[in-house]
């Protein structure tokens, strides 16, 4: 199969090599798909790099966890009827050394999830980290039906599907910006109200247009949690997925007072009925028109070093590697 790979850390021209690899067969439970298209997130150029000081996890790396595609093949226990079936992939190279920058993954049946007509592979390759990420952010304290949500970096990937799956669920949502000329790039079917941090006052703001809040979804926990503590209702969950500054500090007695709870979330590590409760709601507001990512560009496997280098300069859309099809600039 044609696959990218590398075997050391490094800058991203430096490291992906790109040509032929054996192609890989399903163990038992599993399934092998035949990508159409693969999902970059930096969560998969941080591994690329090093970030941190993260060894290698594996001899050779073939980077990407998230993709779209069909089974072409099974292994043992798996039902051959899941041949032929169109799937968006998640986790593929989650603690697994092959990912979806190739022709072909091969992933626990259970994560390779069945994409509802109607539901395009570019699509279902936009779903994985970014979706299962924002689906933890806002239900993993239960529904929100009825509350307010306040998703920061609303244009971020996590961040704009976090609040399309809140609007999806019933909630009232309210995005923040960091630049108030930001705000008329946030689309309205996306959130109720928008709010640019850059203003005199957020939290009146914050407050004007939802009152009090109940979910917190928080793209930079150390830059944003004196506002949060100044808007969140009692009772109220802070789920933070990133942070600025590593050791970010908190303002105790106003959280203290709020009965506030801080859920920090890493998504490799969800638990896995988290994951799949996850992948079902992704796919079922996929099939409703509920979720509609952007795509800030599409490159052939050719240029996967290039794709690593659009994800590292902040790209506010998805990245994609088109294995089969048109590519788009």
């Amino acid at each position: 199969m044609r696959a990218a790979w590398y075997d050391r850390q490094g800058v991203a021209a430096e490291v992906l090599e790109i040509g032929n690899l054996p192609d890989p067969e399903p163990d038992v439970g599993e399934v092998r798909v035949r990508l159409t298209v693969s999902g970059v997130n930096p969560g998969d150029t941080k591994k690329r790099s090093g970030w941190l000081g993260t060894p290698m996890a594996f001899p050779r790396v073939v980077p990407h966890s998230d993709g779209a595609g069909v089974v072409d093949g099974v292994g043992a226990g798996v039902d051959t009827d899941r041949i032929g079936q169109r799937v968006w992939v998640y986790g593929a190279q989650s603690y697994r050394p092959s990912g979806t920058a190739a022709e072909f993954t091969v992933v626990p049946a259970d994560q390779a999830v069945p994409l509802p007509a109607g539901v395009s592979d570019e699509l279902g390759a936009c779903l994985g980290i970014p979706g299962i990420t924002a689906h933890r952010c806002v239900f993993g304290d239960g529904p929100v039906a009825g509350k307010v949500v306040l998703v920061h970096g609303i244009l971020g990937n996590v961040g704009s599907m976090a609040a399309e799956l809140a609007r999806w669920n019933g909630a009232t949502v309210v995005g923040t910006v960091r630049r108030s000329e930001d705000v008329p790039e946030v689309e309205p079917r996306v959130c109720d109200s928008v709010v640019a941090l850059d203003g005199p006052d957020p939290a009146a703001a914050i407050r004007a247009v939802a009152g009090a809040v109940d979910r917190v979804v928080e793209v930079s926990l150390s830059d944003n949690v004196d506002l949060d503590a100044a808007v969140i209702a009692n009772g109220a969950v802070i789920a933070a997925y990133a942070s600025r500054a590593d050791r970010p500090g908190i303002p105790f007695w106003p959280l203290l007072f709020a009965n506030a709870s801080l859920r920090m979330l890493g998504s490799d590590d969800f638990p896995p009925a988290a994951k799949e409760a996850a992948a079902q709601d992704l796919t079922r507001a996929a099939a409703d028109g509920a979720l509609k990512p952007g795509i800030s560009a599409r490159y052939p496997l050719s240029d996967v070093a290039l794709s690593h280098d659009h994800v590292d300069a902040g790209s506010r859309g998805r990245v994609l590697v088109v294995h089969a099809g048109t590519v788009r600039p």
